[in-house]
């Protein structure tokens, strides 16, 4: 092995074992000794077998993948899983209607026949972690740019292949980290007979709506109770009557005892992705257009969505998943912005990159870095913005993102030879067409079109517009700068398209043409924008990509080699992590000082009869008025604690991961982070950095007395605290 390699391979096993603060999420299969003694002096009491083993039952057997995004814990020996409400909430939505509303009223299931299967929802299960770095460069020897690239995704795909058997379910996923300098698979078994147990009413899972979303001090239940079930050999199944709640390897207890301002803070889960070793090429880029482009679109998007929501309870149970999920990451990136220019996140990256640049002249393999950098950036901004439009604007509009689909068709039509995939295709478009008749609501949509079209108009480069398109829109409905003109449009696509005429469609499915998929005015629209992207400017963000994670990989690879004792861990790619702190009150501003927790008193100040964000349940208002807490209040406070924050170090993805105390007890589930640090993606802030949790408390006593479920709280191991003397 090269000599620099074996530098680099030292480095990065010496790197993964150091810290500072509480910033990190940790690989449990590299907890070196010096982490480990870290997370000991914290208050952990835990060995790091049972933290992680691949021979024995430990933490890690009990930390799911939920869905495709989540994270998710077994809390029982039937196979029982928390995580947060909204990482239920499609499922509770899917399962709801008007007569049987389980997103407004809640719903616990009082027995295993009254669990609703949550179709499409799967459990994934990690069986190990190993290291295939030297497998991997051993393959890329000598490759560098698109043939590397090209090159490491067979590598993967074979290394992946061989860790999989789809007779069991497993699958094996290689992970990329440090910018493509170190590589591990990840081995899974995937479990998809999940059925829905619980979950809190709307107004408490999601209570403060979007205006306590990424704030401190909150009060939310966000938590949802699901099973997995596994055939009758314990192996992975399809939904069947047959099938039984899996016997898992571990599942963790649940703690009673109560928060202490300092207490030892442990969260296991699956971070998805953070970008902490960007530049300040990269830092402009999102504070300067794709930020603001983001927000913009996605306000736009919520608005008219809000706006049908609050007229009718079927269109808040319709809407309420994907309103959900773009509110979100809206607040995020606006708040993400703000914080990066306040802490000068770009001006610290410029410094560190003139230190790198200044050892870079006497290393000829990274002297060239940013001036190639710097290129890179300019040749891609001006088409920066379009992309942005593209993915969050045209296609932001349900009835374009399903016309899109239609391009395959077109294709197949009219293009020799592919007539083979057109049954294919059609069969596809139909079936995708029946879920979105059952999500759209042509009201906002049409809005929404409307207003992405005429802001598509003022703000990307007009002669990056699609040929003709407004000159049409213009000579049809009249003045480009002028709202009417685009509602007429609008209106005009929404009333003519056959995607909304079953009788039309069903003639296109037997007949196709491509005349007359061209014509529809649905159609022309979305692939008016996307023709246009895809064959003029998609091809100036594959070379950006290209040449930006090239550069990325060789800068860290430099970063290292230059400073190899300074402390590092790899970003967060969707694998399994570990983040330890403590729970912690802070101080955000002058005069200001935040509690490490909030409690049912500040549930109640924050009440308003009715409002869409803060209005409660009646018996919850009952059995709160009256303290009626039992074993879950807090005796300390003699109130029921709601929520709590920590020092953790999490991002998306962990949404749903136990948060547990020094000795791997369940103490809450963290489902966000405070506003005043969400450059957390870009830059850890290690004096105002929190996780917020809900305290597991409160999830039982939502659970046992506001939802009438005791025979839920029966499957649980309950921890309750010492009796004196013993």
């Amino acid at each position: 092995m090269h000599p620099k390699r074996i530098l680099l391979t030292m480095v990065l096993s010496i790197t993964l074992l150091r810290s500072m603060a509480d910033e990190g999420m940790w690989l449990p299969l590299l907890l070196g000794e010096q982490v480990y003694s870290d997370m000991v002096k914290k208050g952990l009491k835990l060995t790091k077998e049972q933290l992680y083993s691949i021979n024995k039952a430990s933490l890690k057997d009990a930390i799911i993948i939920f869905g495709r995004g989540c994270t998710g814990e077994i809390v029982s020996n039937d196979g029982l899983i928390f995580t947060n409400h909204h990482c239920g909430y499609d499922a509770i939505a899917s399962s709801s209607s008007i007569e049987h509303n389980y997103l407004h009223d809640g719903f616990y299931a009082k027995s295993r026949q009254e669990e609703i299967p949550a179709r499409g929802l799967t459990a994934d299960f990690l069986l190990k972690i190993e290291d295939v770095t030297k497998e991997v460069e051993d393959s890329l020897k000598g490759l560098s740019g698109d043939e590397r690239a090209t090159r490491q995704q067979s590598v993967l795909t074979t290394i992946s292949n061989r860790y999989s058997d789809a007779r069991k379910s497993i699958t094996g996923r290689v992970s990329p980290l440090f910018k493509g300098n170190q590589f591990l698979v990840f081995v899974y078994q995937r479990y998809s007979d999940i059925r829905l147990v619980g979950a809190p009413p709307e107004s408490v899972g999601k209570f403060g709506g979007d205006t306590d979303n990424w704030e401190w001090p909150r009060h939310t239940g966000d938590f949802s109770i699901f099973r997995v079930y596994a055939g009758k050999d314990g192996l992975p199944s399809e939904y069947s009557t047959d099938d039984v709640p899996l016997k898992p390897k571990y599942f963790l207890p649940i703690s009673l005892k109560g928060l202490k301002d300092g207490d030892y803070a442990m969260i296991y889960g699956y971070p998805g992705s953070t970008n902490r070793y960007e530049t300040s090429f990269g830092v402009k880029q999102k504070v300067d257009i794709d930020n603001p482009t983001l927000v913009k679109l996605r306000d736009i998007r919520l608005k008219y969505m809000f706006e049908e929501m609050k007229k009718d309870p079927a269109v808040k149970l319709q809407l309420a998943s994907s309103y959900a999920g773009i509110a979100n990451y809206w607040k995020f990136f606006d708040g993400e912005s703000k914080q990066l220019v306040k802490y000068d996140i770009y001006g610290r990256k410029k410094t560190e990159e003139a230190a790198f640049q200044q050892w870079a002249e006497s290393h000829s393999d990274y002297d060239h870095l940013f001036k190639d950098w710097s290129k890179a950036y300019d040749d891609w901004r001006p088409y920066s913005r379009h992309r942005v439009y593209i993915t969050e604007g045209i296609l932001g509009s349900p009835l374009m993102a399903f016309a899109a689909i239609l391009q395959n068709v077109e294709y197949a039509l009219v293009k020799p030879g592919e007539g083979g995939n057109l049954k294919k295709f059609l069969q596809a478009a139909d079936e995708a067409r029946k879920t979105f008749l059952k999500q759209e609501n042509k009201p906002s949509d049409q809005r929404i079109v409307a207003a992405i079209t005429q802001a598509f108009y003022q703000d990307v480069d007009k002669n990056q517009h699609p040929i003709s398109f407004y000159e049409t829109v213009q000579f049809n409905y009249g003045p480009l700068n002028e709202d009417a003109t685009y509602q007429k449009y609008a209106a005009a696509v929404f009333s003519k398209t056959f995607i909304f005429d079953d009788a039309r469609w069903n003639a296109f499915l037997n007949r196709p043409e491509a005349a007359t998929l061209q014509e529809d005015p649905a159609y022309k629209h979305a692939n008016a924008f996307l023709h246009n992207w895809q064959t003029k400017y998609l091809s100036f963000y594959q070379q950006f990509n290209s040449r930006n994670n090239e550069l990325g990989r060789l800068y860290l690879k430099g970063v290292i080699e230059k400073d190899p004792k300074k402390v590092r861990y790899p970003d967060a790619t969707f694998t399994m992590r570990v983040s330890y702190g403590n729970v912690k009150s802070y101080t955000p501003r002058d005069a200001v000082r935040y509690d490490y927790v909030t409690t049912m008193k500040g549930v109640l100040e924050k009440y308003v009869p009715g409002d869409y964000e803060f209005d409660l349940p009646p018996g919850l208002l009952e059995l709160a008025r009256k303290k009626d807490f039992g074993q879950y209040a807090d005796r300390q406070r003699n109130d029921l604690v709601i929520g709590f924050i920590t020092t953790n170090d999490i991002t998306g993805g962990n949404s749903g991961s136990p948060v547990l105390n020094a000795s791997g007890e369940l103490i809450g589930l963290a489902f966000d982070g405070n506003y005043e640090a969400l450059s957390h993606k870009i830059a850890f802030d290690p004096v105002y950095n929190r996780t917020i949790c809900v305290d597991i408390r409160y999830v039982l006593w939502c659970i046992d007395k506001l939802g009438g479920a005791p025979n839920i709280i029966n499957e649980l191991k309950l921890v309750r605290t010492t009796p004196a003397g013993k």
